[in-house]
């Protein structure tokens, strides 16, 4: 195994490093300003270094594009004392030859994201994180999916839903391949988030709750699936067959949002009479109210 950065890489991070270094003040990182001219813009080298925990004859190697490779430890370090952004972390361990570090599990949706969803109507559009929990369903998804915006949050998981959830027995006509995929894409996004409490809490529920759960998860199947078909069967409106696709947004790839569209006449007339029995069962609950 090669441990050694490609020496275009080692290039490239020498740029970085002196880059973000000169594009600093004194003042960004709580010193205090020079007195009197300065030949040198930014930081000293002095200065970063102290700051980060290395030597000055390091950090002078690493400006350079010496083969030397700083450990993921030396990269976090230089990132804090840089005041680096998350995308700029993410591309120094890149360039350091190391993985890139988790960022913070998103639980809000942005709200430009939570409008498109809502615009997207009455196509059912929803948006997921890694955990597969759904933060956020149009009024067709949420209907479709057997009102699943008047469940508690807690309870507003793919899976669980899947495994837990008994109001879904039977909801899902090739319930095998939906399931399987489901736990072979959580099983890909738990490499990326093994650290993360709240997904080994959920990984943990659902294998006590559920030997099915148990037994896909142990096969250690990986897939993430962009798009495909999905029938399915509902208890109000009957057979209902979508395709979905799965769309990444650019500012956090931890989000999914994932849009159905009908397959066929039969379907597009199910999701229309869904939304009609939606707003009317709304309009009863405003006039009770």
């Amino acid at each position: 195994m090669n441990t050694t950065p490609p020496q275009r890489g080692r290039h490239e991070l020498a740029e970085f490093l002196r880059a973000r270094r000169e594009a600093l003040a004194p003042s960004d990182v709580g010193l205090p300003p020079r007195i009197g001219a300065s030949r040198t813009p930014g930081l000293r080298r002095e200065e970063v270094a102290t700051l980060a925990g290395v030597s000055v004859d390091y950090l002078v190697r690493l400006e350079q594009a010496r083969d030397v490779r700083p450990s993921a430890q030396v990269v976090q370090s230089l990132s804090n004392a840089l005041k680096l952004s998350a995308d700029q972390t993410g591309y120094m361990f890149t360039l350091a030859g190391h993985r890139v570090p988790e960022r913070p599990a998103t639980q809000q949706v942005p709200a430009g994201i939570g409008a498109l969803i809502d615009d997207i109507g009455p196509l059912p559009a929803m948006v997921l994180n890694h955990r597969l929990d759904i933060l956020a369903a149009n009024e067709t998804m949420a209907a479709l999916l057997l009102d699943i915006d008047e469940r508690p949050a807690s309870e507003r998981n793919v899976l669980r839903m899947c495994f837990l959830d008994s109001r879904f027995d039977g909801f899902y006509e090739a319930r095998d391949d939906v399931v399987r995929g489901a736990v072979a894409d959580l099983r890909a996004a738990w490499v990326n988030h093994s650290h993360d409490a709240e997904l080994a809490a959920l990984i943990d529920e659902l294998e006590r709750g559920s030997a099915e759960f148990s037994r896909y998860w142990q096969s250690r199947e990986v897939s993430v699936r962009s798009r495909g078909d999905k029938p399915m069967n509902h208890p109000r409106v009957g057979p209902v067959t979508v395709t979905f696709d799965v769309l990444t947004p650019l500012g956090d790839p931890d989000l999914r949002l994932i849009v159905y569209r009908p397959a066929d006449a039969q379907s597009r007339s199910a999701l229309d009479e869904l939304g009609r029995l939606r707003s009317h069962r709304k309009q009863r609950h405003l006039r009770t109210i």
